[in-house]
């Protein structure tokens, strides 16, 4: 981004928030929340429901500018791939990933964790502690592994600007997010679920102290959020909590736009193979 954008607060920009899953379909769809700054608010337009691979490379082609953050980890951790003799720069361990398929990766990084201590078993990423995130090794409850596995491909595939990790088109960038990341600073109760048995109403009242925080924010670290009611409804009443999570990433986007070129808020030495959550 331009200094001349920088000084216009980016709101020619749009932002995009996204929700991501390893197996889109019509139940379980990607979510991207849609929106762009105004000022110190990010206004949340719309949510769209991107429930097969197709819709989601759309997204991913669509012109810009555009900032997006999404939630899949973009790296694996340095020590796994230098361990597995693994490719050590970031697109041709993606592509080499890629190569291997689920099956293939999945029972190299089996094989691996068996290989380390007991208690060791997970290598991470530097940005894995402080924004306590998964490890990318991680297969199953979050299959965080298989995100990274679906995700960064697709990214690169796009020929986007991976922030901290490759440049490519300046005028769509992406970023990692972790929407927990953001929704822990406000409450620690747990907000949601797929589990019908488990959406109770002390999650649906997590969602609405999540979302009526945002809306209050106004700190120089955090823009507010503004949306339509209908909008600010559905991140309530989504049990799941994907719409929700959707837009938590929207304005952990709208904050690395604040915070402008080069870094959008990330440290300024970030390891390109393992890449940094925003704001951890």
């Amino acid at each position: 981004m331009s200094d001349s954008r920088l000084a216009s607060g980016g709101e020619d920009w749009t932002l995009i928030g996204v929700d991501f899953t390893s197996a889109p379909r019509r139940q379980k769809p990607i979510t991207a929340a849609i929106g762009r700054l105004a000022g110190a608010t990010v206004v949340l337009e719309r949510i769209e429901s991107l429930p097969h691979w197709a819709a989601f490379d759309a997204l991913l082609a669509r012109s810009g500018p555009w900032l997006g953050a999404f939630d899949f980890p973009f790296g694996l951790p340095r020590e796994a791939v230098v361990d597995l003799g693994w490719p050590q720069d970031w697109p041709a361990l993606v592509r080499h990933c890629a190569a291997l398929g689920r099956e293939g990766f999945r029972a190299a990084l089996d094989a691996y964790r068996e290989s380390r201590p007991v208690g060791r078993r997970y290598a991470h990423r530097a940005t894995d502690l402080p924004a306590r995130s998964h490890s990318p090794l991680k297969l199953v409850n979050p299959p965080v592994g298989l995100m990274f596995l679906e995700g960064a491909p697709r990214l690169l595939a796009a020929g986007v600007t991976v922030a901290g990790m490759l440049e490519a088109d300046p005028r769509r960038i992406a970023l990692e997010a972790y929407p927990g990341l953001l929704a822990r600073s406000i409450t620690a109760a747990s907000y949601k679920s797929d589990d019908k048995a488990k959406q109770t109403a002390a999650r649906r009242d997590s969602r609405e102290t999540i979302m009526r925080a945002l809306q209050a924010s106004g700190t120089p670290a955090r823009p507010t959020l503004t949306a339509p009611e209908t909008l600010l409804a559905q991140l309530v009443d989504d049990a799941s909590g994907d719409h929700l999570d959707a837009t938590l990433a929207l304005v952990q986007a709208a904050t690395a736009l604040r915070a402008g070129a080069p870094n959008f808020g990330l440290p300024d030495e970030v390891d390109n193979l393992e890449g940094w959550i925003a704001g951890a």
